[in-house]
């Protein structure tokens, strides 16, 4: 990627977790690149193959603006981190033409304290992972060996940012920190642990969210040629309710299908004034 933004989505997003998506959706911007390599990614066409249109800080905002016009329940900055020197700009520009919705951060949790700093007054809700806890499971999938310790520090401080939740009176989120969580086949124990450390690090200061969505792509090799089975994903929740966690969102395994995985098309940049 360059110093340009790149956007390869900007649309009303149906897909996040309920006080995220609401009845409206989210304001989606899904930004071009991404800081880390997983070899199961499933919007490989954007993270790593460039897809997407180079758009200036001012067309940036007025896209902020439409989405806010279309009736987004917030702006959902999605993989921003590589942009962010013109994102944070460009939502100041907003704000001076009226945009007024809480701003969503969405990403893999491998961000570095120094950059959630700068993001302070900016963002409103952080939707983070917490994807590994071995150096090992994190180099050999995603290769980024520093993942655990990077992912727990950012954690700390996206939480300290926003304390915890807040909903308006229909239920939308208004600020806090949602930590998804995303079983992949074959990694229940590493899933668990990950678990196990935000549930006594944090109990009900975030709000849980256990993802079974994972859909195989490409060739890739066992296990993760296929998607979670019933019994990995009930063994998840089980641990979960073991834990004291006493509100999660949980996912219908027909999740698992590339319906899910949303397209990159000409016609979801409506909303991006270029």
């Amino acid at each position: 990627m360059t110093c340009t933004p790149r956007v390869a989505r900007a649309s009303l997003h149906q897909w996040e977790e309920p006080p995220i998506s609401g009845s409206n959706g989210s304001g989606a911007l899904f930004f071009s690149g991404c800081p880390m390599g997983c070899v199961y990614c499933q919007n490989k066409p954007i993270s790593h193959g460039g897809v997407g249109h180079d758009v200036s800080v001012p067309s940036l905002a007025k896209s902020m603006m439409n989405l806010q016009k279309a009736g987004a329940h917030n702006l959902n900055l999605v993989t921003a981190t590589h942009f962010l020197p013109s994102v944070l700009p460009a939502i100041d520009l907003a704000r001076q033409m009226g945009f007024a919705l809480p701003v969503v951060y969405n990403t893999s949790g491998y961000e570095t304290v120094d950059t959630l700093k700068y993001l302070e007054g900016y963002v409103d809700i952080y939707l983070t992972d917490m994807r590994y806890m071995t150096a090992q499971t994190a180099e050999a999938l995603s290769s980024a060996p520093d993942y655990p310790s990077v992912a727990k520090l950012a954690l700390a401080e996206m939480v300290r940012q926003t304390g915890k939740a807040q909903y308006d009176a229909n239920g939308i989120m208004q600020k806090g920190t949602i930590v998804r969580f995303l079983l992949l086949p074959g990694h229940l124990i590493e899933a668990k642990m990950a678990l196990r450390h935000v549930a006594k690090t944090y109990g009900e200061g975030v709000v849980y969210s256990l993802m079974c969505q994972y859909t195989p792509t490409d060739h890739l090799p066992p296990p993760l040629h296929r998607t979670v089975t019933e019994q990995e994903y009930h063994s998840f929740v089980s641990a979960a309710q073991d834990l004291g966690i006493t509100t999660a969102f949980v996912q219908d395994r027909a999740s698992a299908k590339e319906d899910y995985i949303p397209p990159f098309l000409e016609s979801d940049l409506l909303s991006l004034d270029r």
